[in-house]
């Protein structure tokens, strides 16, 4: 059986993550996951293209060079993760959690037995459901591990403007028609890696082009959406041209004088005018609750990354 693309961009994710617990290179990390990203946005089989124009037809995509067509190659014909570097490549779970503050070896062999914990994103879920405080991982310590995976695994990425980004107009077009969309249960569903245990394909992605840009669209699955019951609100929205890339949360506002619309959180000053200038346009959502002193807080500059 094949491997399919979302199992090869999840290896690369977790290589890119092991090396960064090791004060790897950045751009050697940074690779891999522009890899995983690439993989994730292919509309065809990796094994398929492989079978048709080998290792040259992965060369050709994106952020793909030689070493990591070898990786590829190598996870879709062997089912195994090897890089042309021998003296690494083996993905060592109990590794992986001793790169994080608090984790020594006996605490991630116990983690890694007795919770069957492989990856980060399933030991934060673990740090969040009590997983870890019932095998004796002390309040302080878990605060420390609760706070370096969200660092490790919810980056904040473009928080500041990007110059050339499409206008709020376009972003809020997108974000309704992602909505919509996936409230009729008409777009395909992926796995997300944080956050599902069962690795149920329940969020819904969404992809379009307008004017130019490329858009890709999907709701927040970040520890603070779920913490704050925000998975099916706050929308994501990640956008690139060929030159220009970024990414844009779309939140329905609970405060002020945009409360109950729809808001793209670090540019509200061009949604309030946007809104001033088009009054019959609502861009309200319905159900808006009063928002908690904590969210204020938090979403007052949200830009997450998703996985």
């Amino acid at each position: 059986e094949s491997v399919d693309n979302q199992t090869i961009a999840q290896h690369l994710l977790d290589y890119a993550d092991q090396l960064e617990g090791y004060d790897s290179n950045v751009y050697r990390i940074r690779a891999y996951r522009q890899a995983a990203q690439t993989i994730l946005g292919l509309n065809r089989p990796v094994a398929d293209i492989l079978a048709e124009q080998g290792r040259r037809g992965l060369e050709e995509l994106p952020g793909i060079g030689t070493h990591l067509s070898f990786t590829i190659d190598s996870l879709v014909k062997t089912g195994e993760f090897r890089t042309l570097n021998m003296d690494d490549g083996h993905i060592d779970p109990e590794q992986l959690l001793t790169t994080l503050p608090g984790v020594g070896p006996a605490l991630a062999r116990q983690i890694h037995e007795e919770l069957g914990v492989t990856r980060l994103e399933e030991l934060e879920l673990a740090a969040h459901d009590g997983r870890l405080a019932k095998l004796g991982v002390g309040p302080k310590r878990l605060r420390g591990l609760i706070d370096a995976l969200a660092g490790r695994l919810g980056r904040k990425r473009f928080a500041a403007p990007v110059v050339g980004e499409p206008d709020v107009a376009s972003l809020l077009a997108v974000d309704q028609k992602y909505r919509e969309t996936a409230e009729r249960r008409l777009l395909p569903t992926i796995a997300p890696r944080r956050f599902n245990p069962r690795n149920e394909p329940w969020l819904p992605i969404f992809q379009t082009s307008r004017d130019g840009w490329h858009y890709r669209a999907l709701f927040s699955n970040t520890a603070l959406a779920h913490r704050l019951g925000r998975t099916h609100d706050w929308v994501v929205i990640y956008f690139e041209d060929g030159y220009t890339s970024g990414q844009r949360t779309v939140v329905t506002e609970t405060r002020g004088d945009l409360r109950g619309r729809r808001v793209v959180r670090g540019r509200e000053r061009e949604c309030r005018e946007y809104y001033r200038q088009r009054p019959g346009v609502r861009g309200q959502d319905s159900g808006v609750r009063s928002q908690r002193p904590e969210e204020a807080e938090a979403v007052r500059s949200t830009n997450e990354a998703v996985h």
